[in-house]
């Protein structure tokens, strides 16, 4: 038998009955206050924990990578005046890169198309209409990604397998289609904004963080992005990086991508 404790003497601990009373009314509040709170949270909770446990399907900004690899990029949505200085500044440097085209470029101007693929540039796909992709369907963004990549395989021989979204605007439904369509989804993890055009020493100056496994974002006509173009190219030699396409910048094999959009080796 399980002996029960002996009530409290009065002598030992007595209450005032106006704040006994007054204890009793604020305990039975704070005990609706915990079984509302109870019912919410055994409502709630598992969505709540499957919204945080859910994994966010993230593109590569970066690489991990020690070697002194940095990427270069250019994406080409408009104008195509400065395309061929850049394509010599390349060349004098023996550097190759990645061009991330939009599809009404690639129609406007074929034979820069061909004259970068055949000087050994690697082509990314950079969508047929340069959208918002978080705000298209699965069909819409298929439809997006098959008609650049035809027109440029038709070009040049090559089909793209790399994909940057315009804007750098995604969410989990673009990351997961374009790869189930065989692509890569690449960001960037250095902004020159020479778009912005602000003048030629602060696309230096913002292009030159650059770091080993950085993935460095340029577009081909902005006004400073040509004049620009040497200095950095000088500073990263100087520190022991070199250039390569996007696509030899990523790891081979399994691999993972971390909250900060950084691909690593599987473990």
């Amino acid at each position: 038998m399980i002996k029960r404790p002996e009530p409290l003497r009065k002598a030992e601990f007595q209450i005032p009955a106006r704040r006994k009373r007054g204890l009793t009314r604020s305990t039975a509040l704070a005990l609706a206050l915990l079984l509302t709170m109870g019912a919410f949270y055994v409502g709630v909770m598992p969505q709540t924990a499957a919204v945080v446990a859910k994994k966010r399907e993230l593109p590569v900004y970066s690489v991990d990578r020690d070697d002194g690899a940095v990427a270069i990029s250019f994406d080409a949505s408009w104008g195509g005046d400065k395309t061929m200085k850049l394509l010599d500044i390349l060349d004098e440097y023996g550097i190759k890169t990645t061009f991330f085209l939009v599809d009404i470029w690639v129609n406007s101007y074929p034979d820069l198309v061909k004259e970068i693929a055949a000087r050994g540039h690697e082509i990314g796909n950079h969508s047929t209409t340069h959208p918002h992709m978080s705000q298209l369907t699965a069909a819409q963004i298929t439809e997006e990604l098959a008609t650049q990549s035809g027109h440029v395989e038709q070009l040049t021989g090559t089909r793209p397998t790399l994909f940057r979204p315009p804007y750098g605007d995604y969410n989990d439904l673009l990351v997961l289609t374009a790869r189930g369509q065989g692509y890569e989804v690449i960001q960037w993890s250095v902004d020159s904004q020479d778009w912005k055009n602000r003048g030629v020493q602060d696309v230096i100056n913002r292009a030159k963080k650059a770091q080993s496994g950085d993935i460095v974002l340029f577009h081909n006509d902005a006004e400073f992005t040509v004049d620009a173009l040497p200095a950095i190219l000088d500073d990263y030699v100087a520190r022991g990086l070199h250039i390569v396409p996007v696509s030899e910048i990523l790891l081979n094999g399994e691999t993972t991508i971390d909250v900060q959009g950084k691909q690593h080796a599987k473990q």
